[in-house]
């Protein structure tokens, strides 16, 4: 079982109504697409002379994303968890979220200059960049900037230490003091569940349906 939703369009309504729609489908299957998911492959080789890392240029996904952020002086751990539809056309995105993270239905824009977050909660929030937003609008922290690139089964370009499988697959990666790992669902090429954890304890575990 899929869902699919249209191409990104400049129309945030269009594409956020055709998102929503997509949420509705995503929730009744995704129980299905994690019960048939692979384990990660054990055997890695060292990514070595790869070509230029790509992208795919656009894409439309669906799936959720649990969040958790680490633990300091007045509280515990804490996490929350959404479903999400994303749609991507080269640099710019539009992403909704819904069980959003403790803030409501979400939505998420970047132009490839400016981001901006608009929920009931916090009103219309800009930033430079979507890792900046996110995190001033819920505290969370996520690698947004480099999910199009490992959505892609690709490392992005400012990745570290990416080790493929026996199939010429990512299944690690690191950026910054993100370290990610990716599941794939048999000899399918693109990963259909990515994690990413920090060491001080914030982690983002991320199912896609493509």
């Amino acid at each position: 079982m899929s869902a699919s939703i249209i191409a990104y369009k400049p129309n945030k309504l269009a594409l956020f109504s055709a998102m929503a729609a997509a949420m509705v489908i995503t929730s009744g299957c995704q129980s299905l697409k994690t019960a048939n998911a692979t384990s990660q492959p054990t055997t890695t080789i060292q990514a070595q002379n790869a070509e230029q890392p790509k992208k795919l240029e656009s894409f439309n996904i669906t799936g959720k994303i649990g969040v958790t952020t680490a633990a300091n002086d007045s509280t515990g751990a804490q996490g929350g968890s959404a479903f999400y539809a994303w749609g991507q056309q080269n640099d710019r995105f539009a992403i909704e979220l819904i069980g959003a993270l403790g803030i409501g239905k979400t939505n998420i824009e970047y132009n490839g200059q400016t981001a901006t977050l608009v929920s009931e909660k916090t009103g219309t929030l800009t930033a430079d960049d979507p890792e900046t937003l996110l995190k001033k609008a819920t505290g969370w922290q996520a690698p947004i900037s480099q999910m199009p690139y490992w959505v892609s089964g690709r490392p992005a370009p400012s990745d570290s230490a990416p080790k493929l499988d026996s199939q010429n697959r990512l299944v690690s990666s690191v950026n910054g003091d993100w370290s990610a790992s990716f599941t794939y669902k048999g000899d399918e090429k693109l990963p259909n569940k990515i994690s990413a954890v920090q060491p001080q304890g914030n982690k983002v575990v991320m199912t896609i349906n493509h």
